[in-house]
């Protein structure tokens, strides 16, 4: 399918670069046709370059290329999103995107539980926190904490009582959560478990 693309005045549209797979936003750049063509063919984005007014290849020096995944259109035609899979770092100062920050893989307000979890855990307020004082107890415990939670979800689950269920299995997700941490795991791990299977 042949994509249609409104270049500005100078030929150039702008080439917004997201990873495909941690949904970050990377950096941004711009292509004219032949750079977007350049892309198709190699698999490595290729801008054109404003400053050096020539082709650039992501990474032709440092060998930190944007691997191409795919490439869709705005509504208007006028704006790329340039999926990658990326090799390295994408900034040249040495951060995982352009606006300085890593390019770690988000799970929305899981990755904000996480965070909760970490912090709460490292101030060992166990007058104050729930999470702390479980913590405080040992693994077995919030081992356990999360069979009783698993064992709620699945009776909720055979009732008809749609908002206990979803209690129940939020408490067991935020149990479970504990009880990586406590086993010096995170969702990543998990994620990378089953995108292992998934092969």
């Amino acid at each position: 399918m042949i994509m249609t693309i409104k270049y500005d005045d100078k030929g150039l549209v702008p080439a917004i670069i997201q990873d495909a797979t941690t949904k970050n936003v990377l950096m941004l750049g711009y292509m004219n046709e032949e750079a977007y063509q350049k892309t198709l063919k190699t698999k490595k984005v290729t801008f054109f370059s404003r400053s050096k007014q020539r082709l650039w290849t992501k990474g032709e020096e440092s060998g930190n290329f944007l691997n191409l995944v795919g490439i869709k259109n705005d509504c208007d035609n006028d704006t790329l999103l340039v999926l990658v899979n990326p090799v390295g770092p994408t900034c040249h100062k040495g951060t995982g995107n352009c606006w300085g920050e890593e390019n770690t893989p988000s799970y929305g307000f899981f990755s904000t539980l996480e965070d909760v979890i970490t912090e709460r855990v490292a101030n060992k307020d166990t007058a104050k926190s729930y999470v702390a004082s479980l913590f405080s107890k040992g693994i077995n415990k919030v081992a356990q904490k999360v069979g009783e939670e698993a064992v709620e979800t699945v009776i909720e689950a055979m009732d008809n009582n749609d908002e206990l269920f979803l209690y129940e299995s939020a408490d067991l997700l935020f149990h479970y959560l504990m009880l990586l941490q406590a086993k010096g795991f995170t969702l990543k791990d998990i994620e990378e478990e089953l995108k292992g299977r998934h092969k």
